[in-house]
């Protein structure tokens, strides 16, 4: 018996074309360290494609990620994602939430703190999640579950998986 989906009908999205156009670096231009600053275009480049675990579709598809959620302060090195669920009781958020975080955990420079939340009012259960997402230990634990890895691994799509080990992931943050 297959599962009852909590959406049945989601709302489709457009890809949003996004188009970096980079001027030649000149040496003032760069970041500290000489490096190029991180931005919230790419922050939002490396979460769109993240699949849905319920649907077939990225995360940007269904509207639950957006550049302008997305907040970096390079030089002190954050970010902060704020997704949105398709519905206010989605049982998936948590789960959303935590491939949101391997993702970035896997792809920034470990010098980056990472935080993910629901937008404010976007789902029932709101604080319990964010507390659950915030939480470094929870975090850790439940990319030790092998299922549970299984699960993000999936949502981030098959070159996830050959990416980093769990283990290393967790610890980043």
């Amino acid at each position: 018996m297959a599962a009852e989906l909590i959406n049945p009908n989601p709302i489709l999205h457009e890809r949003k074309l996004t188009v970096r156009t980079k001027p030649t670096q000149r040496p003032e231009d760069l970041g500290i360290g000489g490096r190029e600053p991180i931005d919230a275009l790419e922050i939002f480049d490396h979460i769109r494609d993240i699949n849905d675990p319920e649907h077939p579709y990225t995360l940007e598809q269904l509207n639950v990620v957006s550049e302008e959620m997305i907040d970096v302060d390079d030089a002190r090195g954050r970010v902060s994602v704020q997704f949105t669920p398709t519905v206010a009781h989605c049982s998936m958020a948590t789960l959303i939430g935590l491939s949101l975080r391997v993702k970035l955990l896997r792809s920034l420079p470990p010098r980056f703190k990472v935080d993910i939340k629901l937008s404010p009012g976007s789902h029932s259960s709101e604080a319990a999640v964010n507390k659950q997402l915030s939480d470094k230990e929870r975090v850790a634990a439940a990319l030790e579950n092998p299922n549970l890895l299984a699960m993000v691994n999936k949502c981030l799509g098959a070159a996830a998986t050959a990416m980093q080990p769990a283990g290393e992931a967790a610890t980043a943050s």
